[in-house]
């Protein structure tokens, strides 16, 4: 049986042949009423599109929007890969981990 490569390995074309077929999945997933496997494959989704962006372009200290929560916003406080570590601005202050794929630039 073949191991599963981690996305970090992943060519930038494996992760979106990946993205494309995890969304797949989600779908039919939703369509059958699946709702928690529909929320852990868009996880993976988030999660695969992650490795796709460049890391270094967020900078602790900043303020980004979530994306897909219009109105919420969180500030970075350290990068650790292609994790965000922070909190939510109006939320109780605890510290969380995002993948950078949830994070908008504030234009």
């Amino acid at each position: 049986m073949q191991q599963e490569k981690r996305y970090s390995e992943m060519t930038e074309h494996e992760l979106r042949q990946e993205i494309a077929m995890v969304q797949e999945k989600a779908r039919k997933a939703e369509q059958m009423g699946m709702v928690n496997e529909f929320a852990v494959l868009e996880r993976k989704v988030q999660m695969a599109k992650a490795y796709l962006i460049n890391p270094d372009s967020f900078k602790p200290g900043e303020i980004y929007e979530l994306e897909g929560d219009p109105g919420q916003y969180f500030k970075i406080d350290y990068m650790n890969g292609v994790f965000a570590w922070g909190y939510r601005l109006k939320g109780d202050g605890k510290e969380e981990a995002l993948p950078i794929s949830l994070l908008k630039w504030l234009k």
